[in-house]
């Protein structure tokens, strides 16, 4: 059973269950998916790397706007942001710890000779081909920063 599969049968059971912000969320999750499987010149079936791509690009938008919310002063809304990325985060892997990221991220860097800021790019490429989808794009980016200036 594909990713999308179990997302199809864990919202059939949220229906049943009248679990509504969880109906909410994956109907999101399902649409986002069927809009990037036509999107561009042909129609494709994404696999569970694509699925979890977009899940993880809906659980970066909930996280944004959970911060945008709280910085307006409406925690009731934010609260709800990350209510659905808890959702989210069901269907995606685990995200690495602070500690290990940065053992990873040490090491990365030692082994490629990546030593500057002029290194940056460089180094982030590495580093996320290393933590695919293991961690948060911009928490990498400052523990590499902080390691190369």
């Amino acid at each position: 059973m594909g990713l999308l599969d179990q997302i199809r049968t864990d919202l059939t059971a949220a229906m049943k269950s009248k679990d509504k912000l969880t109906v909410a969320t994956l109907r999101s999750v399902v649409a986002a998916v069927q809009e990037a499987e036509v999107a561009g010149t042909s129609v494709t079936t994404l696999g569970d790397d694509e699925v979890e791509k977009v899940i993880a690009a809906q659980a970066k938008r909930r996280v944004e706007a959970a911060e945008a919310f709280e910085q307006g002063g409406r925690a009731e809304k934010a609260a709800d942001e990350r209510a659905e990325l808890k959702i989210l985060e069901r269907y995606l892997p685990e995200q690495l710890d602070v500690d290990a990221l940065a053992l990873i991220v040490e090491r990365v860097l030692k082994d490629g000779g990546y030593s500057t800021m002029a290194d940056m790019g460089q180094a982030m490429k590495a580093v996320n081909a290393e933590v695919a989808g293991k961690a948060e794009g911009r928490l990498v980016a400052e523990l590499v920063k902080s390691h190369l200036s």
